[in-house]
């Protein structure tokens, strides 16, 4: 008998586009806070079998953007000031945690390259890419605390993080969001652990405000 036998082999690789695919929609408000994700009437218009939509909303569960009710199944998060503060101090700790270390040559050439494609996006005006950048650079920073388990742990919280970025761009220009990261990168450059933790705080404590404004 044979060490695999009976072991199959799920492939996920539709059920991961699919939550992309409503995932894209979620942030640009095709779905809103509170809105059930009907899994039958998904499958039925997509022409894909009700499994596979099935799984596409537990990846999403994962992320953060849908849970279940009972009664009602999935439905996409309504934010609230208690999940958003819960969010944002877990990326606190990690960033300031992060920022008091003195980067290795490769790993400020990281930072610094990630803050050029942030500005770079700025420039073309793309929101989307936008986040995707501003994402990137502070994953770039958790990256400083030179643990595979931290930075798989911070990119479980970008797709959440994604969707409150994305809120957010709404009520800031892409120069302010460059201007914001400008003043982290300074500070790391110039070795200034203390103006680093200050600036990711005040940062922080920005973007908490506007989404409490905006939720």
């Amino acid at each position: 008998m044979s060490a695999l036998e009976g072991l199959s082999v799920r492939r996920t690789t539709t059920a991961q586009q699919l939550a992309d695919g409503l995932a894209e929609r979620i942030m640009a408000g095709a779905f809103g806070p509170g809105d059930r994700l009907r899994e039958s009437a998904i499958a039925t218009e997509l022409g894909v079998a009700r499994n596979t939509i099935r799984e596409a909303v537990r990846i999403l569960e994962l992320t953060g953007l849908v849970r279940y009710e009972v009664n009602r199944g999935a439905v996409v998060i309504a934010p609230t000031r208690e999940k958003v503060e819960a969010l944002y101090t877990a990326r606190e700790r990690l960033e300031t945690a992060a920022i008091v270390r003195t980067p290795r040559p490769e790993q400020l050439d990281a930072i610094v390259k990630a803050f050029e494609e942030l500005e770079q996006a700025a420039r073309a005006g793309d929101a989307a890419l936008v986040v995707d950048r501003d994402l990137a650079f502070h994953q770039a920073i958790v990256a400083l605390l030179d643990s595979t388990r931290l930075d798989e742990f911070f990119a479980s919280l970008t797709q959440e993080l994604r969707f409150y970025l994305t809120v957010l761009s709404k009520s800031e220009t892409p120069e302010e969001v460059v201007a914001e990261h400008r003043l982290i990168l300074d500070a790391i450059r110039l070795g200034d652990h203390d103006r680093a933790v200050a600036e990711i705080r005040a940062h922080v404590e920005t973007s908490v405000h506007r989404l409490n404004e905006l939720l």
